[in-house]
C-alpha cells in the first residue's frame, strides 16, 4: 500500500520540483534584470495657477467747482454724492447729468464683464482660468544603435534650465527633436492623452510619472526644477556587477537591446494625440507634444532608460516592462 502510494506521489513530486526550479531561475533572472535598471529624468513645472498681483493705478479726482473735504461728506458743488445724482433724474444741470450717465454705463459694463468671467471660470482676481487640462504621454522604444541619443539626453539634463517656462519648453522641443532625428531606430511606440479638469490633472500626471519611474532601480541622472543630481560617472549598478553583464558603451552592443524614452506633458486646453499604429502616427504625436508653447505647458518630464554605463535593456525587459507599446 505504501509502495503504491509512493509510486503515485513520486512523479508528482518530480513535477512540482521541476516547476519550482524553473520559477526560481526565472525569478532570479528577473530580479537581476530589475536590479540593473538605471534611468534619467528631466522635468519641472506646476499645475498650480500662476500667482498674479493686480496693482490698481492711483487716481485723484476733483470735480469742477468742488471736491472732498475732511470735515465731512462731499462738497455740494461736485463729487460723488446725493446732489450729484440729482441731475440724472432732472434736478440739476448739464455736466453733472452727463457724467452720471457715464458712471452708470461704466457700472453696467463692469457687471457684464463680471458675468462673462463667471461663466468662463476665473480665479479670485478675475483672470480667466482654464477649465480643461490635457495630460499626455508618448513612449518610444529604439534600437540600442541609437546610443548617441542617450548622450544627447545626458547633455541636455546637465545644462537644461528647468526652473523657467521658457527653459522647460526648450527642453521639451529638443527632446522631441532628438527622437524625430532617429526614425530609423524606432521599433516600439505608444501614445496616450486624457482631458481633465485642472484640479485632477496633477494626480493623472503623477500616475504617468510614477509608473515609469518605478521601473528604474535608480535614477542616475536627474534635473528636476533646476535641481541637478548625478551618480558617479564610474558607478556600475549592483545587478550588473553580480551578473557579469558589463557592456562597453562605445563597443558593439548585442542584438535585441533597446532604449526607451518617455515624454509626459501637462498642458492647458485640449491635446488629442493619435493612436500610434505606425511611424507616421508616432511622428505626428511627437510633433504635437513638442510643439506646445510656454504659455500652454504646465509641467513635463522626459525619462529614459538605460542611462548608467554598462546598463542594457533586453527584449525580455521590453516585453515585461512595456507590454502596451506596439511594434511599428
Amino acid at each position: 500500500m505504501n509502495k503504491q502510494l509512493l509510486s503515485t506521489i513520486k512523479p508528482l513530486l518530480k513535477s512540482v520540483f521541476a516547476i519550482g526550479l524553473v520559477l526560481a531561475l526565472a525569478l532570479g533572472n528577473a530580479d537581476g534584470a530589475l536590479a540593473a535598471r538605471s534611468g534619467g529624468r528631466i522635468g519641472g513645472g506646476s499645475f498650480r495657477a500662476p500667482s498674479r498681483t493686480y496693482n490698481a493705478p492711483s487716481r485723484t479726482y476733483t470735480s469742477p467747482g468742488g471736491g472732498y473735504y475732511p470735515g465731512g461728506g462731499y462738497y455740494p458743488g461736485g463729487g460723488f454724492g446725493f446732489p450729484f445724482l440729482l441731475p440724472f433724474f432732472g434736478f440739476g444741470g448739464g455736466f453733472g447729468g452727463l457724467f452720471t450717465i457715464l458712471i452708470f454705463i461704466s457700472i453696467a459694463n463692469f457687471l457684464v464683464q463680471s458675468f462673462r468671467r463667471a461663466g468662463a471660470g476665473s480665479d479670485e482676481l478675475g483672470y480667466s482660468a482654464p477649465t480643461t487640462v490635457s495630460v499626455a504621454r508618448v513612449q518610444v522604444g529604439l534600437l540600442a544603435e541609437a546610443r548617441s541619443l542617450q548622450a544627447e539626453l545626458d547633455s541636455l539634463a546637465q545644462r537644461a534650465d528647468t526652473g523657467t517656462a521658457a527653459g522647460r519648453t526648450q527642453v521639451l522641443q529638443e527632446s522631441t527633436l532628438a527622437l524625430l532625428r532617429h526614425p530609423e531606430y524606432w521599433v516600439y511606440a505608444g501614445a496616450q492623452s486624457e482631458q481633465t479638469r485642472l484640479e485632477a490633472a496633477e494626480a493623472k500626471f503623477n500616475q504617468f510619472s510614477l509608473a515609469e519611474r518605478s521601473k528604474f532601480t535608480e535614477e542616475t541622472l536627474t534635473n528636476f526644477n533646476n535641481q541637478l543630481h548625478q551618480a558617479g560617472s564610474n558607478k556600475i549598478l549592483p545587478g550588473l556587477q553580480e551578473s557579469g553583464e558589463l557592456v562597453a558603451i562605445e563597443g558593439d552592443r548585442a542584438p535585441g537591446e533597446y532604449i526607451v524614452v518617455t515624454i509626459i506633458a501637462g498642458t492647458q486646453g485640449k491635446l488629442q494625440l493619435p493612436a500610434v499604429k505606425n511611424s507616421d502616427d508616432l511622428r505626428q504625436a511627437l510633433r504635437q507634444i513638442g510643439g506646445l508653447s510656454s504659455e500652454q505647458l504646465l509641467a513635463f518630464e522626459v525619462l529614459w532608460t538605460p542611462q548608467a554605463s554598462g546598463d542594457t535593456l533586453s527584449s525580455d525587459d521590453m516585453l515585461a516592462g512595456y507590454p502596451d507599446l506596439k511594434l511599428i
